[in-house]
């Protein structure tokens, strides 16, 4: 028996497999976004910016700009995400679909959370030149201050004060390994308001509960870019829903061609109508969905505690949030049954106004058959009329040449002639007649 060789079942040399052309850019991908590795105490300034779908470079440019102003690597020009600690702050750069989100944090012990004449926020730090030139349109900004486990529990006295007097949500979170408290409302300085305590977390929860805490507020102000939507289109989708309901009572009593083309002209421009809402919605409804999702799996992931006189988040975003997300998703289902009823009304009228062409077409040519039979019948008494008149000067042409051979002398009687000549002559005409209608009718079928 062969000795086995053991480099027979080793992997091949490096270099000899062929890769899949994705497989580095999905193995990064797994690794994206990071949550920011943070100790507490410290502040963070996130900025949500929408601004399409087409703008990844110019943001892209926008943060070499910073690296290039605080002597830092500007992100590798495919990057979709970047970080970087520039000493006086950290900064977090992180691409969307259609929006992209800034975070700046700050460590360190702090006197006033939000900002004050002894504390600056974070979103002081960078230039303020750069800070204005951000891309796109501000979705969100909010404050967070990460209180560390050493700082005293804020009581209400101090919560009310930070949150000027505002109702708050809040309580445990992570079991009970941290404290959150917000108002989730804009304040004076057009900036929202998270407060964190860490109470006995481990390792890295602090960034992880920090980055699902921005998140949450991200992907809440996202989902409800819909409901704007659906505010405006509900009336317009109602409009069009009792314009078919008028619609399809009229076409129970229309009664002509042109009733009924009418209504398939009415029924053409509220499809159109609809279509154009539908065109306009579809993408902005789905990713609300797609958003209120991700909202709602971050608020589990926090797995909050209840504490006695505060509403804990995820009732109270629920609360808010799920109720727009059930009026895009109505609105969504509404326009889809809408379309399809203005279908189904279109395809009956169409078949409606197919089955009346082709009523008129059989009538049509029902005329035209009894029209072809008359003619006929008109040309077989022409035909007829054609042989006796052939016949009668035919026959008159042999009685003038049997008198004409009469007065010669020859034995002939005209009149006997005449009667002699009357069959043969009328059977030549009639063959005669035959045989040129049908070389007539022949080459007229060889012509079409």
């Amino acid at each position: 028996m062969a000795s086995h060789d053991p480099s027979s079942s080793a992997p091949p040399a490096n270099g000899t497999w062929r890769d899949h052309p994705l497989r580095a850019a999905l193995t990064g991908e797994i690794h994206a976004r990071p949550y920011p590795a943070i100790l507490p105490p410290v502040r963070a300034t996130h900025l949500s910016f929408a601004s399409g779908e087409d703008a990844t470079d110019a943001e892209r440019t926008h943060v070499a700009r910073l690296c290039a102003h605080l002597g830092a690597d500007a992100p590798a020009a495919d990057a979709t995400h970047f970080a970087h600690d520039f000493g006086d702050f950290s900064f977090l750069w992180e691409r969307h679909t259609e929006f992209s989100t800034y975070t700046i944090l700050v460590a360190g012990p702090f006197a006033a959370p939000f900002g004050g004449p002894q504390d600056e926020t974070p979103v002081s730090r960078p230039p303020a030149d750069w800070i204005a030139g951000l891309p796109g349109e501000r979705l969100v900004a909010t404050h967070v201050a990460f209180l560390g486990r050493d700082a005293p529990a804020p009581d209400d006295e101090r919560l009310a004060e930070w949150f000027d007097g505002n109702p708050i949500a809040g309580g445990g979170m992570l079991g009970g390994g941290a404290r959150g408290w917000s108002d989730f409302r804009i304040h004076g300085d057009g900036f929202g308001r998270v407060l964190l305590h860490d109470v006995r977390l481990k390792e890295d929860q602090p960034g992880r509960l920090l980055q699902r805490v921005l998140e949450i507020e991200t992907y809440g102000m996202m989902a409800l870019l819909a409901l704007p939507l659906a505010r405006r289109d509900g009336p317009r989708v109602s409009e069009i829903d009792r314009a078919l309901t008028a619609a399809m009572d009229r076409m129970r009593e229309a009664s002509d061609a042109d009733d009924e083309n009418r209504l398939l002209d009415e029924l053409t421009r509220l499809s159109a109508r609809l279509e154009a809402i539908l065109a306009a919605n579809s993408y902005r409804f789905a990713a609300a969905r797609a958003y209120h999702g991700l909202v709602e799996r971050r608020l589990d992931e926090l797995r909050e505690v209840r504490v006695e006189g505060r509403q804990p988040w995820k009732p109270f975003l629920d609360r808010r949030l799920t109720p727009a997300i059930r009026t895009c998703e109505s609105l969504a289902r509404r326009e889809e049954a809408l379309s399809r009823r203005l279908g189904r009304a279109t395809g009956l009228l169409r078949t409606r106004i197919n089955v009346t062409l082709e009523r008129q077409n059989r009538d049509l040519l029902a005329s035209m058959n009894r029209r072809v039979r008359l003619q006929i019948r008109l040309q077989e008494t022409v035909e007829g009329l054609s042989v006796v008149a052939i016949s009668y000067y035919a026959v008159g042409l042999v009685g003038y040449a049997a008198k004409a051979l009469a007065a010669a002398g020859v034995p002939v009687d005209p009149g006997v002639a005449q009667g002699i000549a009357i069959l043969p002559v009328a059977a030549v005409a009639w063959f005669g007649i035959r045989r040129l209608r049908s070389v007539v009718t022949r080459r007229a079928s060889d012509g079409a």
